[in-house]
């Protein structure tokens, strides 16, 4: 497939997932969960998009969306021009490979039951990418290199490894059918500190060795400052703000954004800080305030606020915020 400088590699346009909630003997639809609600953006070859927010936001979901695990209630999802949302599972098949995931808990995404080899070389045999054993057996080797394991651990099994290291092999499977695209669903989150600098910085290094394109699922802002390029902040199954990473961390202009940002722990004792403690819980998905959704948190609400949803306004400078302290 020809892929076009105008045409981004991923694109999710106004894409919703709503779970519904069953009750009763005949499990009648009495409510949804509104897991996303209206979320876009593209990501370019080579780029990190990173997507952050609290617990529960939707971040995962949206991910999940991209990855085909569920159908979407709206919306569409586009790969280097393609539209791959509608597509039925054997049109899907050949497309797949071209986008690879790694999950948060490295000690359950792998196959207890299998070396470490076979977990690696299944994509591998899976995607039909090579057939011949010892061609497959040298591209483990390669990839276990890559990750910067010893060869001899495709003969180990999984339990025998650090948690890091169990990362390690979860990035290698995922570059096994090489793919442009590798979704990291909290990729680090699991890992202590150490680790998750070592995990970070070999995914650099992938990326710009191979050029791959991240979408870097993280509520660690400290980790997002280090490796993306842009930052969209969800917020109730709603994306308020898209920015490069130096306009969000520099000026941030949602007032939910700068929460987040003043939460960032600052290594510097001698620089002070003021953080803004955010009022009660996140509300419910099922039942959603009307208007804004975050004028019930909002340090800065006004009245409109409470009545009229805001509408996603581009700045001059190219950043988007869902705002009515920014609309023009």
């Amino acid at each position: 497939m020809s892929k076009s400088a105008t045409v981004p590699l991923l694109e999710v346009r106004q894409i919703q997932k709503f779970f519904p909630i069953k009750t009763g003997l005949f499990s009648r639809v009495t409510g949804h969960v509104h897991a996303v609600d209206g979320v876009s953006f593209s990501i370019e070859k080579g780029e990190t998009l990173a997507l952050v927010g609290e617990s529960g936001c939707g971040k995962s979901t949206v991910g999940r969306s991209i990855l085909r695990l569920f159908d979407l209630t709206s919306g569409e999802v586009i790969l280097d021009g393609t539209r791959i949302d509608n597509l039925s599972a054997g049109a899907l098949r050949p497309l797949r490979k071209r986008i690879a995931v790694i999950f948060q808990d490295p000690f359950s995404s792998l196959n207890p039951r299998m070396r470490v080899h076979d977990i690696i070389a299944e994509p591998i045999r899976n995607f039909g990418l090579e057939t011949d054993e010892a061609k497959i057996k040298e591209r483990v080797a390669y990839l276990l290199d890559k990750v910067r394991l010893s060869k001899d651990a495709g003969e180990r099994w999984p339990h025998e490894f650090s948690g890091g290291q169990r990362q390690r092999i979860c990035i290698a499977r995922a570059l096994a059918a090489e793919p442009d695209l590798i979704i990291c669903d909290e990729a680090v989150s699991a890992l202590d500190v150490s680790v998750k600098a070592q995990i970070v910085n070999l995914l650099q290094d992938l990326q710009k060795e191979l050029g791959l394109a991240l979408l870097f699922i993280s509520h660690d802002l400290a980790i997002v400052e280090h490796m993306t390029h842009r930052v969209a902040v969800m917020y109730l199954g709603r994306i308020v703000e898209l920015a490069t990473r130096t306009e969000l961390f520099s000026d941030p202009k949602h007032p939910y954004t700068s929460a987040l940002l003043s939460a960032v722990p600052v290594p510097d004792p001698e620089k002070k800080t003021v953080r803004t403690v955010l009022q009660g819980d996140v509300p419910s998905p099922v039942k959603r305030p009307t208007g804004c959704h975050f004028h019930t948190r909002c340090p800065e609400v006004m009245d409109i606020c409470k009545t009229k949803e805001p509408k996603q306004t581009i700045l001059p400078s190219g950043r988007m915020v869902a705002c009515h302290l920014r609309e023009v």
